[in-house]
């Protein structure tokens, strides 16, 4: 009897050790990326810099929106963020991320780089990129776009 006690506590803190390490990682470690533009020629679009949604989840950089004329993408430079768990980048119509485009998992919270934004997309609909837990629902940051 005491044997079976003894299993099921060690699995129950081995259970508790490896979630505690998915959420909590990300907290303490960095994935820097360095992606530079796959377009030989561009023009913006559309950019804003990046601000901290509270005092827990910070971000900075800018974001831009460039084009060579047949494909968009959405760019990070200067990008820097609190890591976390599931993150995503969102092309979004509102903070709250009611209507969205994801453009998926965020690559790095540190470096340059790039998200292809889905042809048909309509970009004048579309004013903010955020970071946003999917898991958790939290923004994380967010830049809102200015047509240029």
């Amino acid at each position: 009897m005491k044997k079976s006690y003894v299993i099921i506590g060690v699995a129950s803190l081995m259970l508790f050790l490896y979630l505690a390490w998915y959420l909590l990682s990300p907290l303490f470690i960095d994935k820097v990326v360095s992606e530079e533009s796959p377009f030989v020629e561009s023009r913006s679009v559309s950019s804003g810099s990046f601000m901290d949604a509270d005092s827990s989840h910070k971000v900075s950089g800018v974001a831009n929106v460039i084009s060579d004329n047949e494909n968009y993408l959405l760019r990070f430079e200067d990008f820097e963020s609190t890591n976390g768990p599931d993150l995503k980048v969102y092309l979004s119509e509102d903070l709250d991320a009611n209507s969205y485009v994801s453009l998926g998992v965020l690559k790095g919270n540190i470096g340059n780089q790039n998200y292809e934004i889905p042809p048909g997309t309509d970009l004048n609909k579309y004013k903010y990129a955020l970071i946003w837990c999917e898991r958790f629902s939290v923004l994380f940051g967010s830049a809102e776009l200015s047509l240029q």
